[in-house]
């Protein structure tokens, strides 16, 4: 079955909403990563934050309130009539929200503890659900009073990629009409310690696949798509035409050093979506800058893809967005699919290659792919999660409906 990504609403470092998100992507934006000094004791980090003025949410929605929450809602607000419209078609019982998610409302709920610790009693307005891993995903239910399946998918760096996949199969099911589905994450304090401990930071901008790579930056996002069984009317047709996932579970913080996961994961997709690696037109790198991440998917890219294929990675310009980073990559996607000319998102690196990672043919600024109609995204998480998804336009998209 085809199932269409008929709406699109995200917010991450380089901006609120379709226009000024593509603006500042395609145009290589290197300095939307700011510099924070409070994280961590004694280092100064560059963190993908979001700038835009964020909408409020009223005290009375209580525990709802967090800043995960209002990424969440930026996003949603940008695709609220489509959903309204589906709402009024289908049903609020036929309307699905799957949302990948790692961070949750940790951050306040982190604050609330700190109090405690220190005074010795929780803050009135303390909730432990605000840190449930399902809390933005209730949330959105709650907020477009949907009465549809609706449920949250945390495994790590994958999560939202598995939101999509897991979306297309509620379709696929008769369970729902439409979905919602994506992720979001948002900065906090325990995140960026807990990469730091594992020496996996960078204090400067990432540098994938650079002899100088040091490590990820951490950044937030939300991107949110309405997923259906067709495509709008009178808008370019853009499909879920593929996805596949695999587990390596080679360790629980590295990958499979040659990427067989990754290889799987890329292969399963090629196969779900009826392509041949030559008809993949584009590729966005999971790309984390880490040295073992690079160095596999590298190979990996290379033993799927023999011949030369335009990549990048996005991260440079949104920092590592964890759990919403597969949605926000495939929203990229998205995006160069209904650009009309043909840009895709650059690779910002220091041009140093690094010897022990198998060549790519990594995208400059203001190269263009004006005939690109298959483009594959890729996400890989700790504990060996892998997951590949391919968006695209459908050769005859009444045919592949039908």
């Amino acid at each position: 079955m085809t199932v269409y990504l008929n709406a699109l609403g995200l917010v991450c470092a380089l901006g609120r909403g379709q226009a000024a998100v593509a603006e500042a992507l395609f145009a290589g934006t290197g300095s939307s990563l700011r510099a924070v000094h409070d994280s961590i004791p004694g280092r100064s980090l560059l963190v993908g934050a979001v700038q835009d003025p964020l909408p409020e949410l009223p005290t009375s929605w209580g525990h709802n309130v967090t800043r995960n929450n209002r990424l969440l809602l930026a996003a949603a607000l940008d695709i609220a009539e489509p959903v309204q419209q589906a709402i009024l078609r289908f049903g609020a019982a036929r309307i699905g929200v799957v949302l990948g998610t790692s961070t949750s409302g940790i951050a306040e709920a982190s604050q609330g503890i700190a109090q405690f610790l220190h005074q010795g009693q929780l803050p009135a307005d303390y909730s432990y659900r605000q840190q449930e891993l399902v809390a933005p995903a209730r949330f959105l239910s709650e907020w477009f009073d949907l009465a549809g399946p609706s449920y949250a998918i945390s495994t790590a760096c994958t999560s939202s990629a598995r939101a999509l996949l897991s979306a297309r199969r509620l379709l696929e099911q008769g369970l729902c009409d439409a979905v919602l589905c994506g992720g979001v994450d948002s900065l906090c304090n325990l995140t960026l310690n807990g990469f730091a401990a594992l020496e996996a930071v960078a204090s400067e901008r990432c540098n994938p696949f650079s002899r100088n790579r040091q490590g990820i930056n951490i950044g937030e996002a939300a991107a949110l798509f309405l997923l259906t069984r067709e495509p709008t009317p009178g808008r370019r047709p853009i499909a879920l035409l593929g996805a596949g996932a695999s587990s390596d579970a080679h360790h629980i913080s590295a990958p499979d050093p040659q990427g067989l996961g990754a290889q799987a994961a890329m292969r399963a997709a090629l196969a779900d979506a009826g392509l041949g690696p030559e008809q993949i037109d584009y590729l966005n790198l999971h790309g984390t800058a880490t040295l073992h991440n690079d160095s596999m998917e590298s190979l990996a890219v290379q033993a799927v893809f023999p011949h030369p294929l335009p990549c990048s990675s996005s991260k440079p310009m949104t920092g590592h967005t964890l759990g919403a980073a597969g949605a926000l990559e495939a929203a990229f996607c998205w995006l160069s699919l209904n650009d009309s000319l043909g840009r895709v998102p650059p690779h910002l690196w220091d041009g140093q290659s690094d010897p022990l990672c198998a060549p790519l043919d990594l995208v400059e600024t203001g190269r263009r792919l004006p005939a690109a109609r298959h483009l594959m995204s890729n996400s890989f998480a700790f504990g060996g999660s892998n997951v590949s998804l391919i968006l695209g336009v459908p050769a005859d998209p009444e045919v592949a409906h039908g």
